[in-house]
């Protein structure tokens, strides 16, 4: 069945490779049907995968080999909340130890590019609550890059 509204990631020419690394990366992820172009294309040749289609944690998504002319940014990113440092610590781990990047904030890109925002749980009801409790928690996690939930959870607390 094909999802009434779906993620489509402009790739190079490695989609199949990534859509791979994310379903073995996350819970709830896999690769479905990987489509070859039926004719040569300006990105592809006939036989090439030109689509994947696959899910990131429940989310459909559709991988699209359209060459080099469109490079992803900040501007769209999955949020991947984590439960405790451990479940942190293995994605973000995942992601850069695989050519990925490090960026601020518990921001990190794949090594295609793809923006990853790992946010621990502890993190996001801190905001929630709101007031001291936000600012204190916003102003630790500006110093960081992977989020350090310890520090976090110290912050909550004053």
């Amino acid at each position: 069945m094909i999802a009434k509204n779906t993620i489509c990631l402009w790739y190079d020419k490695d989609a199949e490779e990534a859509a791979r690394f994310y379903a073995k990366t996350f819970p709830d992820s896999r690769v479905g049907a990987v489509h070859r172009a039926p004719s040569d294309n300006p990105s592809t040749q006939a036989g090439e995968v030109l689509v994947v289609d696959f899910t990131v944690c429940g989310i459909p998504c559709m991988g699209l080999n359209g060459g080099p002319a469109f490079k992803h940014n900040e501007a769209f990113s999955f949020q991947i909340a984590t439960e405790d440092q451990a479940e942190t610590d293995r994605y973000w781990d995942a992601i850069v130890g695989n050519g990925g990047q490090e960026s601020a904030c518990g921001w990190c890109k794949d090594k295609w590019g793809v923006s990853w925002q790992i946010t621990p749980r502890v993190l996001t009801e801190a905001f929630q609550a709101g007031g001291a409790e936000a600012k204190r928690a916003f102003d630790a996690m500006m110093e960081m890059k992977k989020i350090d939930v310890a520090k976090i959870a110290a912050a909550r607390r004053g």
